[in-house]
C-alpha cells in the first residue's frame, strides 16, 4: 500500500506518546516543573500523532464522524480510547504538577485505555482480510511493543527499556517472517480476484481502464525486492540494536538521550515499510501481484 506520510507520523508518534502517558499514570512519581515536562511530552507526541492522522482523510472536517461507529469500527474505537486516555489523564497530570494527591488508581485507568488506543491502532489493519501481511495477531501486539519500549527509553528506564528491546527486535524479526508467505497462505489468485478461476488459467489481457484511480494510487504500491533487506537490516539497527547498546553502556542520562531519537528514527523506517509491504487482493485484478 501507498505508504502516506501522515499515517506513518500518526502510529509512531502517537504509539510512542500512549506508551509513556501509560508509565507516567502508573510507575513515574514526578512533581512540580519535572511532571509538567514529562506529561507535557506525552501529550505532544500523543496529540501530534492523532492530528496528523487527520491529514489522511479526504475531508478533515469530517474527522468527528469517526467517533459515530464504534460498535463496528476498530478506527471509531480508536477514537473513542484515544479521547478518554487522554480525558482520563489529564487530572493525573495536574495533580502531579500542583501536588493535589489524586488516587493512584485513576492512573492506572487511564493506562488501560492509553495502551487500549495503540491496540486499537493495530487492529485497525489486523483485521483487513484483504492484506494478508496484516491479517494476523502479531501486527497489534508489535504495535504495544512499540509503544512500551518508545514510554521506556522517554522515561529512562534502564532495565525495562533493554528487555523491551530485546523483545521488540524479536518481534519485528516474527513479523517479517510470518509476512513474508502470508500472500501465498491466502491463496488469493487472478482467478479469485476476477471470479473466472472456474473457468481456466486467468491473465490479464488488458488493462481495466487507461487511467490512474484511487485503488491505484493507495493499494498497490511496489518496493524493489532487493531493497527490503537493506530497509529492514536500517529498522532493525535504528530501532533496537543502536538504542540497545546506548542503554547498556552510556552512562546516565546519557543513554536515553541518544537512544530516543535512534529508536524514533528506526520505528519510522519500519512503520514505512509495514505499509509499502502490504500487497493489497486487489492488486490482483490489475496483475501486479
Amino acid at each position: 500500500m501507498n505508504p502516506a506520510p501522515s499515517v506513518i507520523i500518526f502510529t509512531v508518534l502517537s504509539g510512542m506518546g500512549f506508551g509513556y502517558l501509560a508509565l507516567l499514570g502508573t510507575v513515574h512519581d514526578y512533581s512540580g516543573v519535572a511532571a509538567l515536562a514529562h506529561w507535557f511530552m506525552g501529550f505532544f507526541l500523543a496529540t501530534a500523532g492523532l492530528v496528523a492522522s487527520a491529514f489522511h482523510l479526504g475531508n478533515p472536517s469530517r474527522a468527528w464522524r469517526a467517533f459515530t461507529q464504534w460498535r463496528s469500527s476498530w478506527l471509531s474505537r480508536e477514537a473513542w480510547f484515544a479521547v478518554l486516555a487522554l480525558l482520563v489523564l489529564a487530572p493525573v497530570a495536574l495533580s502531579a504538577w500542583l501536588g493535589l494527591g489524586l488516587p493512584r488508581a485513576l492512573g492506572w485507568l487511564g493506562a488501560a485505555l492509553a495502551f487500549a488506543t495503540v491496540a486499537a491502532t493495530g487492529m485497525i489493519y489486523a483485521q483487513i482480510r484483504a492484506v494478508p501481511r496484516w491479517h494476523h495477531w502479531n501486527v497489534p501486539v508489535l504495535f504495544l511493543v512499540f509503544a512500551v519500549t518508545g514510554g521506556c527509553l522517554l522515561a529512562g528506564l534502564r532495565g525495562p527499556a533493554i528487555a523491551a528491546l530485546v523483545v521488540l527486535g524479536a518481534g519485528m524479526v516474527l513479523h517479517w517472517r510470518i509476512g513474508d508467505g502470508a500472500f501465498a497462505r491466502a491463496g488469493s489468485t487472478m482467478g479469485t480476484a476476477t471470479g473466472l478461476g472456474g473457468l481456466g488459467q486467468t491473465s490479464v489481457f488488458e488493462p481495466a481502464h487507461t487511467a490512474g484511480n484511487y485503488l491505484l494510487h493507495e493499494m498497490i504500491y511496489v518496493v524493489c525486492r532487493r531493497h527490503v533487506p537493506k530497509l529492514r537490516a536500517l529498522a532493525l539497527i535504528l530501532a533496537v540494536a543502536l538504542p540497545l547498546l546506548a542503554m547498556l553502556f552510556l552512562p546516565g542520562r546519557y543513554g536515553p538521550y541518544v537512544a530516543v531519537p535512534l529508536h524514533l528514527l528506526g520505528a519510522l523506517a519500519q512503520r514505512w515499510l509495514f505499509f509499502a509491504q502490504a500487497e493489497h487482493v486487489v492488486g490482483l485484478y490489475y496483475g501486479k501481484r
